[in-house]
């Protein structure tokens, strides 16, 4: 164990106790905090930085050894770090305990210096084993969200979130509104500039949208060039708003791809919960842009609205921009 930066607790009303195991924990430690109770111990535990392990007497005083443990399981840093008791024996009691998780492992009180060295070292590559197998599952669990290429939630992710956002706002009866959108003539793109700069453009586009997100606000990619984002507490005004937004500044802004200026534009479709099933409420928001797309290029149709002339085109041949833009 590499000393620089970790810190044990140790909490015991017993000077011979804290004389014998400190230098111990002080070869494995840069800092070793010493509690005289209960109270203490637990304060250290559930401070900001708690220590990377806590070696505990049974018999600390203020409180029961079981109310002590349970504080900590309850307090802000949960588990996160390895409990050991220092017991007289190894009674029922505490192999039960050992059992449950809910400590990691005992020392007697009687036990050679050498052994408890041995037992604290074993405890710790244990803890350290175990948190980097919880990091892997964590990761492995994010990765399968993730859509890969452009780093927004997939469509089962999403369409997960938005079942569980849907029940939200039946309970708060608040709006949520969902808009679809792609980018036009996407295959002309692929075509002329390649699979790779496209998945480039791709990327930007998801990178602009996370920009104009709000914390709580959800963004995936549900096919090759088609994105979906739901605005929670969004009625279908402010939902608008944000959309005319979304069509200015993720797509009247020039892509800069492999050294050219490239003019993308996008189609969008929008639709409002009600508190509806989401399934139900993607199919209006496709609905909708299909009449976008049959409108024209950049336009936004909201479900149930008759379809709308396609608005003017955003000017993007500035002659103030220096770009030189390829534009379809």
């Amino acid at each position: 164990m590499h000393a620089q930066n970790i810190s044990f607790l140790l909490a015991s009303p017993q000077p011979d106790l804290l004389a014998a195991i400190e230098p111990v924990l002080l070869r494995a430690a840069s800092r070793v905090e010493v509690a005289l109770s209960a109270q203490a111990a637990l304060d250290a535990m559930n401070a900001p930085q708690p220590p990377a392990l806590a070696l505990l007497d049974a018999g600390l005083p203020g409180m029961r050894i079981d109310d002590l443990l349970a504080a900590v399981r309850s307090g802000e840093n949960g588990r996160r770090f390895p409990i050991v008791l220092i017991v007289d024996s190894a009674e029922p009691v505490w192999m039960e305990r050992l059992s449950e998780r809910i400590i990691d492992d005992l020392i007697l009180r009687s036990a050679a210096e050498s052994y408890g060295e041995l037992r604290i070292d074993l405890v710790l590559q244990a803890f350290h084993r175990g948190r980097e197998v919880e990091m892997l599952r964590e990761a492995a669990a994010q990765s399968a969200r993730i859509d890969r290429l452009t780093g927004v939630l997939n469509r089962e992710a999403l369409l997960s979130a938005l079942f569980r956002e849907t029940d939200r706002v039946q309970r708060l009866n608040d709006p949520l509104c969902l808009a679809l959108f792609d980018v036009d003539d996407f295959g002309h793109w692929n075509s002329r500039l390649g699979m790779d700069l496209c998945d480039e453009a791709l990327r930007q586009v998801a990178a602009r949208t996370t920009r104009l997100l709000r914390s709580y606000d959800l963004l995936g990619r549900l096919g090759m060039d088609e994105f979906l984002v739901a605005l929670p507490g969004c009625n279908l005004a402010n939902a608008l708003l944000f959309v005319e937004r979304l069509r200015a500044d993720v797509f009247n802004v020039p892509f800069h791809l492999a050294g050219e200026s490239v003019r993308l534009s996008a189609c969008f479709g929008m639709a409002l919960s009600h508190g509806r099933s989401p399934v139900v409420v993607l199919r209006e928001a496709e609905e909708a842009l299909l009449n976008a797309r049959a409108a024209g290029p950049e336009s936004i149709q909201i479900f149930g609205d008759s379809l709308r002339p396609a608005p003017a085109p955003v000017t993007y041949l500035s002659p103030s921009s220096g770009d030189e833009l390829i534009a379809w």
